[in-house]
Parts: structure tokens; C-alpha cells; sequence
């Protein structure tokens, strides 16, 4: 019997980066983003996530809640989430405030999505423990929660106290907006199954949502259609795969190498150093693939992992924003048709 094809919702995806050897007026920068998303939106994407870094040399959005807001005026149906927050930069309330803010601003298309972060400069920059990220993402979004469905909250965390506070004014969405938490570890599967309402990720993410699933047996809530949002790192349909590749592939490889200084840094090892062309197209993390080869490998990623959500990164760091449109045009006519 043949498997049906999944209903799926597509997303763009975006660190609004501007690096130093491709260089640009960052207003440019983000002026032609914002442009490309409303047009986006017009051709039928359904989705857009922003992504959140601090300190970086090339501008990688620090600032993903006035992006939002920005977004949320010029668009008219598309869901705007954040993919990820890091919430332990931040006193929650404002980001209730904020986040509030946004829905109404957007007519009640916000979306929560929430991480730790690991960057060692972010919480050095901004005066926050490192390793207290965990535990303040934990009160962050119980207080989030809970201000957003109303409550009066008197809450006595280690990190945050709070007497007598209710929102002002409140969401759009009732009960509250969306909340996904992201992550690759143990605690933010365990986080995401306990305080959120869906886990989002990307890449290979069959170990994670097995976790998950069983995190939420574990708690004893609805595990058989779980909220789920990834997709592959990086999906690029063009009809010359081999001609794309060759423009495309620098800004990939310099987006990886950058991680993986990040993340060596941090102590982790997501991503490997990738010391050329040929290392990024043998890893797998770039593809760049005709339209039904697109169709097929979407198709491959769901069965394995049940999404209703998929996005993709955007934008390769400094490659011309307009240049992409071809790119994005294809996959909305050729590939999204075949998941209506």
C-alpha cells in the first residue's frame, strides 16, 4: 500500500549575517531580507523563523523580537517564530511583554521557540552564569506561560521573583501563543516535553524525537502526534544543481567552520571543521538538488521523522539576497505543491 504523502507547513529561515569578506550596508542587508520574506509570503510559504547570536563578527541577529515585529507589520498571513530564542539572556517578562507585543502586531501569528544558547562570549558579554542557562530557561518559561494565560503571578524562582504581576496588554491567541523548545541535549529534550508545546530542531533529529516521545509518555501526555518542526540544514533546489553549488558552497562552508569554532569553544562538536569543498560535499549538510530530488529526500526525512512543520536555512551567509529568489521560486512551484 502506498504511504500517503504528509501535509507539511514550509518555512524560511534566517540569521540576517553579514560577513566581513562579502561585506554590505547591513540596512541593505536587512531591507532586501525583509522584502524577500513579504514576497515569500506571496508565493506560499506558510512560515518564518529567526535565529538569535550575539557579538559576532558578522552581525548574526542579535535582536530577533524586533525582526519580528518588523515582519509581523508587512506580512498578513505567515507565522513568525523564533528558532531560537535564547531565553536565558533575558528576564522573562519582557519577553512575555514583547512577545505579546508581536501577536497583536501580527494579528496572532506568533510563535515561541526557545533555546539555551552555548556561545561562551554571549553570557560573558551579557553578565549571565553560563551554567545557569538550563535552570533559567526552566523558570523563564513557566513565568512566560503563565503570564500569557492570564494569571496574576506572585513566582519566588532562585533566579526570578516576581510579586502581584499580570500582563498587559495579553496575547492575541488564546491561551496563549505557541511555545517550542529546541536542543540537542538530554535536559532540552526533557525541557521541551515538560514546559513546551512542541520541539523544534534540525538535521538528524531521529534520536531527539524518539527521547521526546518518550519524555512525554514518561509525563503522561499525548505522545502519538507530537508538534514537531525541522528539516534538513540546508535544502536548496536549482535546476542546475552543479552551477549552484559552485556559487553557494563558500557561504556554507564559511556558515559551518564559524559553528564549528562556536561550538569547540563551548565544548561541544556538532559540527566538524570542514577544511574545503570537498569535506562540506562529502559531510552531507549542503544540499543542492534538482526539484524532485527535493520531493523525494523531504519525503525520506518525514518518514523517519514526523514533522508538520519543515523549514530550511534561507540565506548562506553573504551570498546577494535577490540571488536566492530563483532558488526559493522553484522550490515553492515544484516542491511544496506535492505537500498540500
Amino acid at each position: 500500500m502506498t504511504t500517503p504523502t504528509p501535509k507539511l507547513r514550509f518555512g524560511l529561515w534566517y540569521a540576517f549575517r553579514n560577513p566581513i569578506q562579502w561585506r554590505r550596508s547591513f540596512q541593505d542587508v536587512y531591507t532586501e531580507i525583509l522584502e524577500q520574506i513579504v514576497w515569500a509570503e506571496s508565493i506560499g510559504y506558510d512560515d518564518v523563523w529567526l535565529t538569535e547570536h550575539h557579538f559576532t563578527e558578522d552581525g548574526h541577529a542579535p535582536s530577533p523580537l524586533p525582526q519580528a515585529a518588523a515582519i509581523a507589520v508587512k506580512t498578513k498571513t505567515m507565522r513568525i517564530g523564533t528558532g531560537v530564542l535564547l531565553l536565558p539572556l533575558y528576564h522573562p517578562v519582557r519577553v512575555a511583554e514583547d512577545c505579546a507585543t508581536i501577536d497583536i502586531l501580527s494579528g496572532g501569528r506568533f510563535e515561541l521557540g526557545v533555546g539555551v544558547g552555548y556561545r561562551v562570549e554571549e553570557f560573558t558579554g551579557l553578565g549571565i552564569p553560563r551554567e545557569q542557562r538550563g535552570r533559567r530557561a526552566n523558570e523563564g518559561l513557566e513565568i512566560i506561560r503563565r503570564l500569557w494565560e492570564g494569571e496574576t503571578l506572585t513566582y519566588k524562582g532562585k533566579y526570578f521573583q516576581i510579586e502581584n504581576t499580570r500582563l498587559s496588554p495579553e496575547p492575541v491567541q488564546k491561551p496563549r501563543p505557541p511555545i517550542w523548545v529546541g536542543g540537542f541535549a538530554g535536559a532540552a529534550i526533557k525541557r521541551a516535553a515538560r514546559l513546551g508545546d512542541g520541539y523544534i530542531g534540525t538535521g538528524d533529529m531521529k534520536g531527539q524525537v524518539q527521547a521526546y516521545l518518550q519524555e512525554l509518555r514518561a509525563l503522561g501526555k499525548e505522545a502519538s502526534s507530537p508538534k514537531l518542526a525541522g528539516g534538513h540544514f540546508w535544502l536548496i533546489v536549482a535546476n542546475d544543481p552543479e552551477k549552484s553549488w559552485r556559487e553557494i558552497s563558500p557561504h556554507v562552508l564559511y556558515q559551518i567552520n564559524v559553528y564549528a569554532e562556536w561550538l569547540t569553544k563551548a565544548g561541544q562538536s556538532l559540527f566538524p571543521h570542514m577544511p574545503d569543498d570537498g569535506a562540506l560535499k562529502a559531510s552531507g549538510i549542503l544540499n543542492i538538488v534538482t526539484p524532485d530530488t527535493a520531493v523525494q529526500m523531504i519525503k525520506d526525512y518525514v518518514a523517519e521523522v514526523p514533522i508538520q512543520r519543515f523549514y530550511t536555512w534561507t540565506l548562506p551567509p553573504g551570498y546577494p539576497v535577490k540571488k536566492m529568489n530563483d532558488h526559493l521560486e522553484l522550490f515553492a512551484t515544484k516542491v511544496m505543491p506535492h505537500f498540500r
